[in-house]
């Protein structure tokens, strides 16, 4: 019988570059104040922290639904540049990161569930096909008490 391979591990420099690109580069991750919580071949985990700037409902708390749409936007993108990553481990560090140039969101759909009302979020984005040209996501919003609350799938230009 053969053994199950081993999971394909980045670079610690690898996920140290796309980790400072997707919280800090990108401006607009900054001011929603999105983090990488971890970043495998083809899944990537991440956090919000509710902030009374991201509230779209003030008698009720509630975050906006743009927020979590553009949250789940965003990390469907990091996936997609993980899992491209992953799939050209032979490059080198910076040719891999540079492909990001080329990364865009052809659509986006997102369902909402229920309210997202907390203190903090968690976000899942795994790549469900990596094409020559295009990829495909499929995102989860979830609450501080693990309950989803947002659903997202999207495509991207690869190339």
């Amino acid at each position: 019988m053969k053994a199950a391979p081993e999971p394909l591990a980045f670079e610690p420099e690898y996920i140290q570059a796309l980790t400072r690109i997707f919280e800090e580069d990108i401006v607009f991750n900054r001011t929603l104040g999105l983090k990488i919580t971890s970043i495998a071949a083809d899944t990537v985990t991440g956090s919000i922290q509710m902030r009374h700037e991201l509230v779209g409902h003030p008698s009720y708390n509630r975050i906006h639904g743009g927020v979590i749409s553009a949250a789940l936007d965003a990390l469907g993108g990091i996936a997609v540049l993980a899992a491209i990553g992953a799939r050209h481990m032979d490059e080198s560090i910076e040719a891999r990161l540079h492909r990001f140039a080329k990364l865009g969101t052809i659509d986006l759909r997102v369902d909402y569930l229920r309210p997202g009302i907390g203190e903090h979020f968690s976000l899942r984005a795994e790549v469900m096909r990596l094409g020559s040209r295009v990829a495909s996501t499929r995102m989860e919003f979830l609450g501080s008490d693990g309950r989803l609350l947002s659903t997202g799938s999207a495509a991207y230009i690869v190339s």
